[in-house]
């Protein structure tokens, strides 16, 4: 049996979270998908979407897909949906897993990893976390969980956008391109969004796509004045025409100051392999917690292939990517987002595993 691809939907509450699931569920796509809801969740799915039970805790719905509520541990209910599955009991090719309002998705995502039973039946495709641009900017502020939500993401739905101003949009996209600089942010009506965007993204498939943030691996457009190439931890467009330390002219957006931060280290130097496995190991045991998701293209000396590599809290994997083109500039590039990580001390360390 194949690996079964799984996407983790996360969003504060009133996010649209359920609008958009019902949506995914209910279009005429011809897939089957297991929804796996927290039963604390503040918004279960409507009951106009629900056939009938067909045991305690999973649902029948009306195109096929099944619902269950997570009465036990994840990692039970997901073994026993692959039980059932091989058994012929339940057919499904996808599982969605819908997390409450104010749920870290850390520990979700941990269990594909940690768990060497699900971790050979699923596969952890990315997660997908919904932002209301109307209470949007109060939730970042207020709550930690909303602001871990913004930085586990691969995919960022912002909702509501009609119930606020353009420049107001703007803004908080703007905040958010700071908090997480490697998600895609799409702006999306009442769960209007196309399953090709919300499936099959592979942010957690280390070699399958490295461009998950279009801007990823490109140059900066503006040049920072460092007397060394790593970069500061803001990933302007090209719309900010400033250096290092200065500020933006953005509106709202330096009134925040989000402990969920992001910052990028670049350099045209090789690494050392041993070095720098030595060090970023050290780093996570030591802010692993603290380490919401991590990933880099790395130069590695004696290598001709790109070695790419990310980490979610204290697990960490690296993968051979691609062949250096030939004529290509070779750069590593490192993205960090975490709580309140301590920037200059990654940087200086990171300095001292070049080659």
């Amino acid at each position: 049996m194949s690996l079964i691809p799984v996407t983790i939907l996360t969003g504060f509450l009133g996010s649209g979270k359920t609008t958009l699931l019902k949506r995914l569920l209910t279009e005429a796509h011809g897939q089957k998908i297991a929804v796996i809801e927290n039963e604390f969740g503040e918004e279960n799915i409507d009951n106009d979407i629900l056939v009938a039970d067909t045991e305690e805790h999973i649902v029948q719905m009306s195109n096929g897909c099944v619902c269950c509520t997570i009465r036990e541990d994840l990692r039970e209910t997901l073994a026993d949906l692959v039980k059932q599955k091989k058994a012929g009991a339940l057919n499904f090719e996808r599982v969605v897993i819908e997390t409450t309002g104010v749920a870290d998705p850390g520990p979700v995502a941990q269990t594909f990893f940690m768990d060497d039973e699900i971790a050979e039946s699923y596969l952890l495709d990315a997660i997908v976390t919904l932002v209301d641009a109307k209470h949007g900017n109060q939730q970042l502020d207020a709550r930690q969980e909303a602001r871990r939500q913004v930085g586990f993401a691969d995919l960022i739905f912002m909702s509501k956008t009609d119930l606020v101003s353009g420049d107001e949009a703007d803004a908080l996209a703007h905040r958010i391109k700071h908090m997480n600089p490697r998600a895609q942010q799409k702006r999306v009506h009442f769960g209007e969004v196309p399953l090709k965007e919300v499936f099959d993204l592979k942010g957690f498939n280390l070699n399958a796509k490295l461009d998950i943030d279009p801007d990823f691996l490109k140059e900066d457009n503006h040049g920072h004045g460092h007397g060394h190439k790593h970069d500061h931890g803001h990933q302007h467009g090209p719309e900010c025409g400033h250096d290092h330390g200065e500020h933006c002219d953005h509106p709202h957006h330096h009134a925040h100051d989000d402990d969920v931060k992001s910052f990028v280290y670049k350099s045209a130097k090789p690494f050392d392999a041993t070095k720098l496995e030595d060090f970023l190991g050290s780093m996570v045991q030591i802010y692993g917690p603290r380490m919401l998701r991590y990933k880099g293209v790395l130069h590695v000396k004696g290598m001709d292939r790109k070695v790419v590599f990310q980490g979610v809290h204290q697990l960490m994997g690296s993968d051979m990517g691609p062949k250096w083109a030939a004529g290509e500039t070779k750069v590593s590039k490192l993205v960090f987002i975490g709580i309140e990580l301590p920037q200059d001390l990654f940087q200086a360390g990171l300095d001292q595993c070049l080659a």
